[in-house]
């Protein structure tokens, strides 16, 4: 690996990213996302009938076992990041897709076990934990395995590409699981499942390896300490995809609307489309501009969801939250790289998805208390508050033109 990317440098002038064969080198990195991350997409919409409708359990249980994945992230995000800086970010990319292809070993026991509805939820609620900790070692070595093959001066596109590849296997990934499930069952999804990550694989041999940059360990406190601002923005901004994966079927199916799927696949075509469009906005205007502006589209959107009285505006709802979010992710993404050292970029890279982790893991089944009570809309209520409290952090936060990457 060039040893330029790693030694603390300043940041060229925005508008002035010099030109590299970024293409080439991330694109084999972003299908091995894409498939690994199939295994969140294909149970996605699979998963809240089966747990309600079959299994018996209510609105609470759901979100509970949507959230016990990103509970399991979240516990790893650390040692994620600190495998790939010392082991290497491939040695994380393999065993996050190994782990995730277990996951789907674990859905298929649950289908086979599912007259006991204890059991089931039991061996479901394991098969999370495990699809948790992949999911944290595929995402965190793919983000620094990106930045040490293209440079931290374009750590903003490497989260674009690697998003496009997240949310085009969520978006894709729903509807096909939700066609798998309705013809197959759960055990289906479960195969589907188990295939996708080990066909990821096969992209291994494209890739160009990174030397680990090693450096000095840090505590996660002492990231979450220089990251805080753009991780807890970052947080309550994605709740309003929390809500939307949690209980966007269930709302469709209270109120008897069809294309329950659909909200789903709108939110993550949205997603891959302000990627496609805008994905080079952070590293040129500046991670701070672009979070403000994709927030204040995502406020919309949440409250067009919750004022929704038919499917397709509900749709169109979920679409501007996956336009928005979009580039929330990336834009916030862009100054958190900026404030952390180098020596440590998968530990920072950990650090800051961990945020996402801590909003599906921790808002999420928050709301579902909510709902309980006062129904599905309120979700989206919940998360229109969210994105004005991330719009007041942002604000709050200095100018990324002031933020040095040698800090």
């Amino acid at each position: 690996m060039n040893t330029s990317t790693d030694a603390p440098q300043a940041l060229p002038r925005r508008g002035a990213i010099p030109a590299r064969p970024t293409a080439r080198k991330l694109l084999p990195l972003c299908a091995a996302v894409f498939l690994g991350f199939s295994t969140i997409g294909l149970p996605l919409p699979a998963l809240p009938g089966f747990v309600r409708g079959t299994l018996g359990f209510d609105a609470l249980v759901v979100s509970m076992v949507l959230a016990t994945q990103s509970l399991a992230t979240l516990a790893t995000r650390h040692m994620s990041g600190t495998l790939a800086d010392h082991r290497g970010p491939g040695r994380a990319v393999s065993l996050g897709l190994a782990l995730s292809a277990l996951s789907g070993v674990g859905y298929a026991a649950v289908a086979l076990t599912t007259p006991n509805a204890t059991l089931a939820l039991t061996l479901l609620l394991l098969a999370r934990i495990v699809l948790g900790f992949g999911e944290s070692l595929l995402i965190t070595g793919a983000l620094s395995w990106g930045v040490g093959l293209v440079g931290r001066e374009r750590a903003g596109v490497v989260m674009a590409w690697n998003g496009i590849a997240m949310y085009s296997a969520l978006a894709l990934g729903a509807p096909l699981g939700g066609a798998i499930f309705g013809r197959f069952g759960l055990l289906g999804v479960a195969i589907a499942t188990i295939v996708a990550p080990v066909l990821a694989f096969a992209s291994f041999p494209l890739l160009v390896h990174v030397t680990p940059s090693g450096g000095k360990r840090l505590a996660f406190h002492h990231v979450a300490g220089m990251i805080w601002r753009p991780g807890l923005a970052l947080s309550l901004a994605t709740l309003g995809f929390g809500t939307i994966a949690a209980f966007g079927s269930l709302l469709f199916q209270e109120r008897g609307w069809p294309h329950a799927p659909r909200a789903l696949l709108a939110f993550g075509t949205a997603f891959v489309l302000a990627r496609l469009l805008f994905g080079h906005a952070p590293d040129r205007l500046g991670g701070r501009r672009v979070a403000l502006a994709c927030l204040t589209i995502e406020l919309f959107g949440q409250l067009l969801l919750w004022t929704a009285n038919g499917p397709w505006l509900a749709i169109a709802g979920a679409s501007l939250t996956g336009f928005g979010f979009s580039l929330v992710f990336t834009s916030l993404g862009v100054e958190a790289v900026r404030l952390s050292p180098p020596e440590n970029r998968g530990v920072a890279m950990g650090g800051y998805v961990a945020f996402f982790d801590v909003s599906l893991g921790g808002l999420v089944p928050i709301v579902g208390t909510v709902v309980r009570v006062l129904g599905y809309p309120s979700a989206y209520l919940a998360g229109a508050v969210a994105a004005v409290v991330a719009i007041l952090l942002t604000v709050g936060m200095k100018p990324s033109s002031s933020t040095s990457v040698s800090r």
